[in-house]
C-alpha cells in the first residue's frame, strides 16, 4: 500500500495523506518523495484549487523516522538532497490546508508550516524535539517557526524541544483555529470548499505575493501587491465577480 495517499474530496479540492501509520507517519525517504511528485502534479493541475494535507484522524506526521538518520553520515545526508523534496510542497502554487490531529511533531511541524492554513484539533500538539537528540531542525523549523511566532516563541520551542498544545499554538500563530479532535477534517474540506468556489488566479496571486512579500521590504512587497493587483484586471474571473456582485447573482470563475 502507498504511504502517500491521493484522494478527491469534492470539486476542485484534493487531498494528501500520509499512510504510515504503524509508525505514527513517520517521514521517511519514501514518503518524501511521494509528497513531491503529488504535490508537483497537483499544482499543474488546473482542475485542482486547492490542497487539503493531512495524516488522517490520528496523527498528522511524528517527525523523520529516526531508524533511517542513526547511522547516516554528513556525505550521506547531504545526497539525499531532502531539501529539493521539501521544495516541490513550498512551491506549489495552489493553497494548502493542513488537517491536523495527533502528532505535529519535528519533520512534521516543517510540513504543517509549508500549508497556507492550519486547522488542528483539540489534542493536536506541534513540537521541534530535534535538540533531544543531537541534532537541529533541517527543513524550515528554525526558518518558518521564527517568521510564524517570533524569535522568543520559536527560542522557546527549539531550545527545549517541548511540546505545545493546540490552544497555545493557535494563541502564538501556529495555527489559524482549532476545533474538536473529530470535526478537523471536515472542517478543512468546509475551507477547501470555500476557497475552490473562489477565482483561481486570484488565490494564487494572493499566495504569491503574501510569501514573496515576507522577505522583501514593505516598498518592494507593496509593489509586488500592487502590480498583482493590476495584473487580475486582464483576467474573465475579475469580470464575472464585478458584474455577478452588480447584478445579484452568484458568480461563475472559470479560473482565466
Amino acid at each position: 500500500m502507498s504511504e502517500v495517499l491521493l484522494e478527491t474530496l469534492a470539486p476542485g479540492v484534493a487531498q494528501v495523506r500520509i499512510n504510515r501509520p504503524e509508525a505514527r507517519n513517520a517521514l521517511n525517504n519514501e514518503v518524501r518523495a511521494q509528497l513531491a511528485v503529488h504535490f508537483t502534479a497537483l499544482g499543474a493541475d488546473p482542475e485542482v484549487r486547492c490542497i487539503v494535507l493531512t495524516g488522517g484522524e490520528k496523527y498528522f506526521a511524528a517527525g523523520a523516522d529516526i531508524r533511517a538518520m542513526a547511522d547516516a553520515g554528513a556525505i550521506e545526508m547531504m545526497l539525499r538532497a531532502n531539501h529539493r523534496l521539501w521544495a516541490a510542497i513550498a512551491a506549489c502554487p495552489k493553497p494548502v490546508i493542513a488537517a491536523v490531529n495527533g502528532f505535529a511533531w519535528g519533520g512534521g511541524c516543517e510540513l504543517a508550516m509549508h500549508a497556507d492554513i492550519i486547522v488542528a484539533g483539540e489534542k493536536a500538539s506541534f513540537c521541534q524535539p530535534e535538540v533531544k537528540v543531537g541534532i537541529m531542525p533541517g527543513a524550515g523549523g528554525t526558518q518558518r517557526l521564527t517568521r510564524a511566532v517570533g524569535k522568543f516563541q520559536a527560542m522557546k520551542m527549539l531550545l527545549t524541544g517541548q511540546p505545545v498544545p493546540a490552544r497555545e499554538a493557535l494563541a502564538m500563530g501556529l495555527a489559524s483555529e482549532v476545533v474538536a479532535d473529530e470535526a478537523v477534517q471536515a472542517r478543512a474540506l468546509e475551507l477547501a470548499q470555500q476557497i475552490a468556489a473562489l477565482p483561481p488566479l486570484a488565490i494564487q496571486q494572493i499566495k504569491e505575493v503574501v510569501i514573496a512579500g515576507q522577505d522583501a521590504s514593505l516598498e518592494a512587497a507593496l509593489m509586488l501587491e500592487r502590480k498583482a493587483f493590476q495584473l487580475l484586471f486582464a483576467s474573465a474571473d475579475q469580470k464575472e465577480g464585478m458584474h455577478a456582485f452588480m447584478e445579484k447573482r452568484a458568480p461563475v470563475f472559470k479560473g482565466n
